[in-house]
C-alpha cells in the first residue's frame, strides 16, 4: 500500500491566496519605497483623490504666478536701474544750464545737451534680453524714440513727435485677481526732457544763439526760463522712477504670497500622496517575510504524508 501525501485541494488554494495577498503587499510597499508614494494611482489614493487633485491644481496655479512675477520683477529691477539713469541725466542737465547761466559762459553747454541727448536716446530704446524694446508699450520691434541725432530732434515740430511707442503698457497677472502693471512708455518719462533739449538747441542755431565764453542778455534770459523747464522734465523722471519701485515691491510682497500658497498646497498634496518611509521600510520588511513563510509553508505541505506521522518503523498487525 502507497501512503500519499495528505494535504487537500482546499489547504492548497487557501495558501495560494495568502501567498497572491502577500505578493501584492509586497510589490505595494516596493513601489512605496522606490517612489515615495503612498500610490502612483488614484486608485491608491481613494477617496482622497478629489483633494488630491486640488491641491495640486492649486499649488501649480500659485507655482505659475510666482514665476511670472519673477519675470516682472526682473524687467522692473532693470527699468529701475535705468530710471535712475535718466533721472541722474535729466538733473545733469539742469546742472548745466544754471551753471552756464550762473558763470554767464555757455562754452560747454551744447556738447553737454549733445551727450546728455545721446545718453536718454540710448536709454529709451534699450531691449531686454529676446530683443523687445523695453518702453515700446507694446510694439516690441520698433525702436519707441525714432530720431537719434540732435539734428533730427530740432527738425521736428515738437520733441513729442520723436516718439514712435504705443499705449500699451504691460501688466503682468500675480494672483487669481490681481493684476500688476509694470510697463513704463518712453514717451511719458522722455517727452520733457527731450522738448528740453531741443528748446535749447534750436535756440542756439537762432538769430540769438551761439553761446559763447559771454552770454548775451537773451541769452541768459532764455537759459534762465529753461531752468525750470528742465526742472519739471527732471520730476517727471523721478515721479516715474518712484513709482516703478514701488511696483517692485508690489511685485516682491505678490511673490512671497505665492510661494507660501505654493508650498501650503504642496503641503496639502503631500500628505495625502506621499508615505511614511519609516513605516513603509517596516512593512517592506515584514511583507518579505510573510511571503517568504507562506511559501516555504506550501512547499512542506506539498511533501506531506501520512508517514511523517507513523514514525521512522512500521508496526506489524498480528
Amino acid at each position: 500500500m502507497t501512503i500519499g501525501n495528505i494535504s487537500t485541494t482546499a489547504q492548497s488554494q487557501l495558501l495560494l491566496s495568502y501567498i497572491q495577498q502577500d505578493e501584492t503587499s509586497l510589490q505595494t510597499t516596493q513601489t512605496q519605497v522606490a517612489t515615495g508614494y503612498v500610490s502612483t494611482t488614484y486608485g491608491g489614493i481613494g477617496d482622497k483623490t478629489a483633494a488630491l487633485e486640488s491641491a495640486q491644481s492649486q499649488g501649480n496655479f500659485a507655482t505659475a504666478y510666482a514665476n511670472a512675477g519673477q519675470l516682472a520683477a526682473n524687467q522692473v529691477d532693470l527699468q529701475d536701474a535705468q530710471l535712475n539713469q535718466l533721472s541722474t541725466l535729466s538733473s545733469q542737465l539742469q546742472t548745466d544750464i544754471t551753471t552756464a547761466v550762473a558763470n554767464g559762459n555757455g562754452t560747454t553747454l551744447m556738447s553737454q545737451v549733445q551727450n546728455v541727448f545721446s545718453q536718454v536716446v540710448q536709454i529709451l530704446n534699450s531691449q531686454d534680453a529676446n530683443g523687445n524694446y523695453i518702453y515700446g508699450g507694446g510694439k516690441a520691434n520698433t525702436p519707441p524714440v525714432t530720431t537719434t541725432t540732435l539734428a533730427s530732434l530740432m527738425a521736428l515740430p515738437s520733441a513729442s513727435a520723436a516718439f514712435a511707442n504705443g499705449t500699451q503698457k504691460t501688466s503682468v497677472q500675480v494672483g487669481s485677481n490681481q493684476t500688476v502693471q509694470v510697463g513704463v512708455l518712453a514717451s511719458d518719462v522722455g517727452t520733457q526732457l527731450l522738448q528740453t533739449i531741443q528748446d535749447v538747441a534750436n535756440f542756439n542755431a537762432g538769430a540769438n544763439g551761439n553761446f559763447g565764453e559771454q552770454l548775451t542778455d537773451a541769452q541768459t534770459t532764455f537759459l534762465s526760463g529753461e531752468i525750470q523747464v528742465a526742472q519739471t522734465a527732471s520730476q517727471t523722471v523721478n515721479q516715474a522712477a518712484g513709482s516703478n519701485g514701488e511696483i517692485y515691491q508690489q511685485l516682491k510682497a505678490a511673490i512671497s504670497q505665492q510661494q507660501t500658497m505654493s508650498n501650503l498646497y504642496q503641503g496639502f498634496a503631500s500628505d495625502i500622496q506621499d508615505v511614511d518611509m519609516a513605516q513603509a521600510s517596516s512593512n517592506l520588511s515584514q511583507n518579505q517575510s510573510a511571503l517568504q513563510a507562506a511559501l516555504e509553508v506550501t512547499s512542506q505541505l506539498g511533501n506531506l504524508s501520512l508517514l511523517n506521522y507513523l514514525g521512522s518503523s512500521s508496526t506489524s498487525i498480528g
